[in-house]
């Protein structure tokens, strides 16, 4: 599919402007950057934010961005992680190269670097436990103390380190710190972990490796070993820093990234934090990582929203340097920009109440031409079949309608799209529900085009489908996942009490015109006047479409209120 974006032209960010100032002086020939996710949980709209800057600075630059997996937890990481990330790359519309690099390509030149440091008194192995490595590490406001092992000789600490890696000590007893400042104001620079002892079977190395490297620890010296010369981080990472360029400084090593942070995506109605995201799945408050109400990447890709709406999303929003909540509308609004181009229009009816023509002749089944797009005639049209018997939306009729009510109602004629006018005659209700079961009507076969020969005007225009000829689909109406702007706000109650409970209803009585026959799974489409729909990709099947909303036509959220 063809990724529709919008070029506007507007001002660099502050990170593009540094990589142009950065190329424009000679300092850099050209630009290498990095996505480097931890292959421990499905991606959300907050990934999709980075990859889009990372990989978009690259392509802009004509430059190169790799795809490089954190793989230093074995413990909690998956294969099925890595397949769904690059699923989640690929489909976004960029590609990292000629392969993907994992950290653990780079495990025997980081042992070796932590040698090294070892051997020029940086690093020594100390047997504190991790209880008793956070109570020595201080407070914001208190130093902290040295390890009695600190000042270990560099012949026993190369011992010591070797024995850890030939996996003769336990978890937890033992780790490699780099030996920095423990009265640092910076508690990251308070003689860091940069090696665990984890026993756990790696899904590259398998058990080659008994200790596994630490985050801050690989990632410079990743990125050095790549090239990179702009590592982009988030703003939790800046702290971090002074970590980072130690580690590179320190080695003297032959490149030396650039780190540079930026404010991370934060939505409302949502929360971002994998954990909670994890704690959700695991305890089935959704289906799963591809529930189309989490925004997950895959999440939204079975809901129906498409690249380009993601990536004209991340440029709507911008890079900043300070947290900031983002409305949820504005993510809805670029996916039904996006549809709006692209989606053919149908007609299907959510909560059907019958209409009968009384005056339609019998068994005659007639074919109305409906357009596929309303404003681009290449889209091309569709036979709807018209007959005595139709389904509208229990909602387009009124027994008492107002003077502002301009649907379907006692003394009311409307129009029904793409046929005739018709006009009220009568109603049946059930005695004992009070339903509303049958809605008796004439029309005016003179009205086939929509409009009146003798130019009556009618007001309301309504959607409908042939009882005989209709399609039964079930129908999914999602919405917001959380019933508040934000549900971490208030920390005495759990995020979990904020889920909305609307947030799914399922519609198993839908019939829908019988073109929704063909519709293949994952197209979507836009039910007139009622919103955008997908064909589940994996429960939909031709000629039985299970039908997911993607977004409404309109944001109606603001004026339902809180739930």
């Amino acid at each position: 599919m063809e990724i529709i974006e919008n070029k506007e032209t507007r001002p660099l960010d502050f990170i593009r402007q540094i990589i142009a100032d950065d190329l424009q002086t000679g300092k850099h020939q050209g630009t290498v950057t990095r996505f480097p996710p931890e292959p421990n949980g499905f991606l959300h709209i907050g990934h999709a934010k980075s990859i889009c800057l990372n990989f978009g600075i690259a392509e802009e630059n004509h430059g190169r961005c790799n795809l490089r997996f954190d793989d230093t937890n074995p413990s909690k990481e998956d294969v099925a992680y890595v397949e769904s990330i690059q699923k989640d790359v690929q489909w976004l519309g960029f590609d990292w190269g000629e392969k993907v690099l994992y950290a653990s390509d780079y495990f025997p030149q980081l042992h070796a670097y932590a040698v090294e440091l070892i051997q020029i008194g940086k690093a020594y192995v100390c047997q504190l436990l991790p209880d008793e490595i956070r109570q020595y590490r201080g407070t914001l406001t208190e130093p902290g103390k040295e390890s009695p092992y600190r000042n270990r000789s560099v012949a026993e600490n190369l011992q010591l380190f070797e024995q850890m890696k030939n996996g003769e000590f336990e978890e937890g007893t033992h780790v490699l710190r780099a030996k920095i400042d423990m009265a640092s104001p910076n508690l990251n620079m308070r003689d860091p972990v940069i090696y665990r002892i984890l026993k756990a079977h790696h899904h590259r190395t398998g058990a080659t490796w008994k200790i596994y490297p630490m985050y801050d620890y690989t990632h410079c010296l990743s990125d050095m070993l790549e090239g990179i010369t702009h590592s982009l981080c988030t703003l939790e990472f800046q702290d971090h820093r002074p970590l980072y360029d130690w580690v590179l400084d320190t080695l003297n090593t032959p490149c030396h990234p650039r780190q540079i942070e930026f404010a991370r995506l934060n939505l409302t109605y949502t929360v971002m934090s994998k954990r909670k995201l994890l704690k959700m799945v695991e305890g089935r408050y959704v289906e799963g990582w591809d529930d189309p109400r989490m925004l997950t990447i895959s999440g939204l890709r079975r809901r129906g929203y498409t690249p380009a709406s993601i990536r004209n999303f991340a440029r709507t929003i911008g890079i900043g340097k300070s947290e900031s909540r983002i409305d949820m509308g504005v993510l809805e609004n670029e996916i039904r920009n996006d549809l709006n181009l692209r989606a053919d229009r149908r007609m299907c009816v959510l909560d059907p109440v019958k209409v009968i023509i009384d005056n339609y002749p019998e068994g005659l089944i007639e074919e109305m031409v409906g357009k596929n797009h309303p404003q681009d005639p290449a889209m091309g049209e569709r036979m709807l079949p018209f007959s005595k018997e139709l389904y509208i939306e229990r909602d387009d009729f009124m027994e008492n309608p107002s003077k502002k009510y301009h649907r379907l109602g006692p003394g009311r004629e409307v129009r029904l799209r793409y046929g005739y006018l018709i006009q009220y005659v009568s109603h049946v209700t059930d005695e004992t529900t009070g339903k509303i079961t049958e809605i008796h009507c004439t029309y005016d076969p003179e009205t086939k085009s929509g409009s009146a020969p003798d130019g009556r005007k009618v007001k309301g225009t309504i959607h409908w489908v042939s009882a005989e000829k209709g399609l039964p689909v079930t129908v999914r109406l999602y919405d917001r996942l959380f019933k508040v702007e934000d549900p971490e706000a208030d920390k005495a109650v759990d995020f979990l009490e904020q889920l909305n409970p609307m947030s799914r209803v399922i519609i198993s009585g839908a019939v829908a015109e019988p073109s929704l026959a063909a519709l293949q799974p994952g197209e979507t489409v836009q039910f007139e006047r009622q919103g955008y729909f997908c064909a589940d990709p994996l429960e939909s099947k031709i000629g039985r479409p299970v039908l997911n909303r993607t977004v409404t036509l309109r944001d109606s959220w603001e004026s339902k209120g809180q739930l």
